[in-house]
This record gives C-alpha cells, sequence and structure tokens, in this order.
C-alpha cells in the first residue's frame, strides 16, 4: 500500500490546506446581568428556513471575507445578540463583527435596521420573539478551571462544565447544569484529545504485525459512548477501497487493530450531559521488518 498511500496522503494534504477554516466569533445571549458567548447558530435556522438557497444577508456573502472588509472569523458578517425576557427567547440585536467587544457602543441604529430587513413589523420593545426555535443552547458556567474539552476548529465547542437551556418555538421549557467528562476508573484521560492518538499507537505499537501485509495507512479509530472502542475504519470511500486495496490485506489491517485495542477503557465524553462517541485519526507507516511507526500529524 506504500505507493499509493503516498500518493493519497499528498492530495490530502493539499486538500487540507485549502478548506483551513477559522475559527468564528460567537454570538451572545444575555441572562439577568451576565452576556454570555453562546456557539449555537440561531438566526442561521430561521434565515436557511425562510430561504434554503439563499447565501448572503445585508448584502454579505457567508463564507467569502473578501466579499466584506472583515476578518476571516466572521464569515457571517454579524453576530447576534439573544436575551431572556419573562421565560421567553428573544433576537435583541443584530451587530457588526467585533462591536460588542469595541471600545465605542453598539451602533443601535444599525441594529434595528438590520433586524427590520430581515423580520418587517414583527419586533416588538423586546426584539424578535425567537418562535422559529426549538432546541438548546449550551454554554460555561462560570466556575474556576472550567476548561474547554471539544472544538471543532470553526464554532462549536463543548465544556467540562455547562449551563443546557431549552426551548419549545421560544419559550423557555428547562434549565440545567451539566458536567461533560465522566472519570472511568482505569479509564484513558480524553481531556486533550491531540493525546488520544498517541496512546491508542502505544497499544498497536505492542503487538506484533504480518509482515505479508502492509498496513500502512490513515485510519479513523471510534470512541464509542461508553469509552470502548467500537469501529476501525480506513479514510477513503467505499469506491476507493474496492479500487485500491487488496480484501485479505484490507481485513487483516482493520481486524488486527481493532483486536489490539478492544480492551482499552477511556473516560466518557458527554455533550449537553449525554455520552458521545468521536473519532479519533491515526497514521500508521509499516516497514519492511513489520514494526510500525507513528505518522500521526
Amino acid at each position: 500500500m506504500k505507493i499509493l498511500h503516498k500518493i493519497l496522503t499528498s492530495i490530502f494534504l493539499l486538500f487540507a490546506i485549502n478548506i483551513f477554516a477559522s475559527p468564528q466569533m460567537p454570538d451572545y445571549i444575555v441572562i439577568e446581568n451576565d452576556t454570555i458567548p453562546t456557539y449555537n447558530l440561531i438566526l442561521e435556522q430561521y434565515l436557511q428556513k425562510k430561504n434554503p438557497n439563499e447565501d448572503k444577508l445585508f448584502g454579505l456573502s457567508f463564507r467569502s471575507s473578501e466579499n466584506f472588509g472583515v476578518s476571516t472569523n466572521c464569515w457571517r458578517g454579524y453576530q447576534a445578540i439573544y436575551k431572556i425576557i419573562n421565560d421567553k427567547l428573544y433576537l435583541t440585536n443584530i451587530i457588526s463583527c467585533g462591536e460588542l467587544n469595541s471600545k465605542s457602543r453598539i451602533n443601535l441604529e444599525e441594529s434595528k435596521k438590520k433586524i427590520k430587513e430581515i423580520f418587517s413589523e414583527n419586533s416588538d420593545s423586546n426584539g424578535v420573539f425567537v418562535d422559529w426555535f426549538s432546541g438548546e443552547i449550551n454554554f460555561p458556567l462560570k466556575i474556576k478551571n472550567n476548561k474547554q474539552i471539544r472544538w471543532d476548529g470553526v464554532f462549536y465547542r463543548i465544556f467540562e462544565y455547562e449551563t443546557v437551556i431549552k426551548f419549545n418555538n421560544g419559550e423557555l421549557t428547562n434549565q440545567e447544569k451539566f458536567h461533560n467528562y465522566e472519570i472511568v476508573p482505569n479509564g484513558v484521560n480524553r481531556e486533550n484529545k491531540a493525546l488520544i492518538s498517541d496512546k491508542i499507537f502505544k497499544e498497536l505499537k505492542s503487538e506484533i504485525w504480518n509482515k505479508d501485509f502492509d498496513c500502512s495507512e490513515k485510519y479513523l479509530v471510534t470512541i464509542d459512548e461508553t469509552g470502548k472502542i467500537s469501529k476501525v475504519r480506513m479514510t477513503y470511500t467505499e469506491k476507493e477501497l474496492e479500487e485500491y486495496f487488496e480484501k485479505d490485506e484490507y481485513n487483516y489491517c482493520i481486524n488486527k487493530i481493532k483486536n489490539a485495542l478492544r480492551k482499552m477503557q477511556f473516560d466518557i465524553l458527554k455533550d449537553k450531559g449525554k455520552p458521545i462517541s468521536e473519532d479519533i485519526y491515526i497514521e500508521i507507516w509499516q516497514e519492511e521488518n513489520g514494526k510500525i511507526k507513528n505518522w500521526t500529524k
């Protein structure tokens, strides 16, 4: 597999460079006297429902910073501010990127103009009632040493300790606090995702690998909701696997990894208090003598 592996790795790296995404600025939710960053795209749900094919708002093209003079950290070209008033969720402002963090005050007139452009006259003194939203909003608890334990690299984040508020058609129905990390006895620590691949590779390196099969490849190892390895797969499509890989070699490599990792137990990761699974990327290079090296980057 080595020649194909090198070719596909080069293609993958070029593709990754082209699709590199920038971290995005959050929206905000005002609860009592606190203004808290929130990584839940609520206004976008309304815009998508209103016009699924539209990619512009206020003349700004989403995901195309060339069309407006703002940072690539704000593809939308704006940020939204929400507020809970009498157990109802309202959109109170639509502001320019970074405006809330600037030294100057929010341009309220410009905000009202943007809201009117979208919602016409469907607003009152509180703002726009967010009756299109049913779901959950999560944000970090303000406590000491509260860590961000997962981030998609662009927008969505999971914090170890969170508050989750639930809405039904814009009306608050429930509010709870959650701990999103469960330590399992003798479990492998998962707080830092970047270190998990090294822990997985340590298990694989202790195995004896068949020199007749070349397992030099990129893999995704799934840790399920219980903290166990539930799936191993290569990072290619079914068509690519059929076209480029020998079935016996493929089956050997996948089963070898699954069997080597079957006894591993990891701590449990949660999102909004519910256990979740996640994929861990690993890359293996196998020498002719059967020994493997960790090529994970």
